[in-house]
């Protein structure tokens, strides 16, 4: 992934990241903040939370090497499958490209869902698979299956599984989410050249009008909610009871009266 990063289209993409990451984590308040992975892209920077940290995966490759990564301010390597945090204790996790290079990216996502608090935020960046650059991956991987051009590289980073945007919402649901924000971007053809690329600069304003959602890659944000608990009482407690009749009280004209009548 981060060789990829330093392609023309990885800096491009890099940038789309960066861009909207600032805009999206700005205003989310609280006071532990964490990025997992892709230390390529400061995905905290615009945040204001007092404690931000940055962690990586250990199980990756390269990952023991923190000299030759581009940040020295990696602060933990860790598994995502189990994440050295107590539960609800974080207020916002940001997972750069994080879920597609998992083992289990659905036991992430629910360990994600431990550590955060109620009503903290999750921001999951990732590939759209119904993209240009998501069919051109395809069919790449379809060449090297048939044994056709093998010396030939894949357009996208070869590891890992890219998650499509509708599955990754319903996998946020079944974990008790709700997205506040989605958003698609990089719709410039999947070519190599910086030259062409550029030439397909046009591409970004027309996609976001015309086809939104065939976006390059894409940004969820999600809140954590926890349902209230209300607590009742006995059933008998509840059970309404019946009003007690008044009693009858003689005016001074109706005693009036009575005294009046013949014995």
């Amino acid at each position: 992934m981060a060789s990829w990063l330093a392609t023309p289209a990885g800096r491009y993409l890099l940038q789309w990241e960066q861009r909207h990451l600032d805009l999206a984590v700005a205003d989310l308040f609280g006071f532990h903040a964490l990025q997992i992975g892709l230390p390529e892209l400061d995905a905290l920077r615009a945040n204001r939370m007092p404690h931000r940290w940055l962690a990586i995966d250990g199980s990756e490759p390269g990952a023991e090497g923190d000299a030759a990564l581009p940040r020295a301010a990696i602060a933990l390597q860790l598994d995502c499958d189990a994440l050295p945090f107590d539960s609800a204790s974080l207020d916002l996790v940001v997972l750069p490209h994080t879920l597609e290079l998992a083992h289990d990216p659905h036991q992430t996502l629910r360990e994600v869902e431990r550590v955060l608090r109620p009503e903290g935020r999750v921001v999951v960046v990732g590939f759209n698979p119904a993209s240009l650059w998501g069919l051109r991956q395809r069919l790449g991987r379809l060449r090297l299956g048939v044994g056709i051009a093998r010396r030939r590289p894949l357009f996208l980073p070869p590891s890992g599984e890219f998650l499509g945007y509708r599955r990754l919402r319903d996998w946020l649901q079944l974990l008790s989410f709700e997205v506040e924000a989605g958003r698609f971007g990089c719709y410039r053809l999947p070519v190599v050249s910086e030259r062409w690329l550029q030439r397909c600069a046009w591409m970004d304003g027309h996609g976001e009008r015309w086809w939104p959602v065939f976006g390059a890659a894409y940004f969820v944000v999600a809140v954590k909610r926890v349902r209230g608990m209300r607590i009742v009482g006995l059933v008998r407690d509840q059970q309404p009871q019946r009003a007690k009749a008044g009693a009858v009280v003689a005016t001074h004209k109706q005693r009036r009266e009575r005294e009046k009548e013949p014995a």
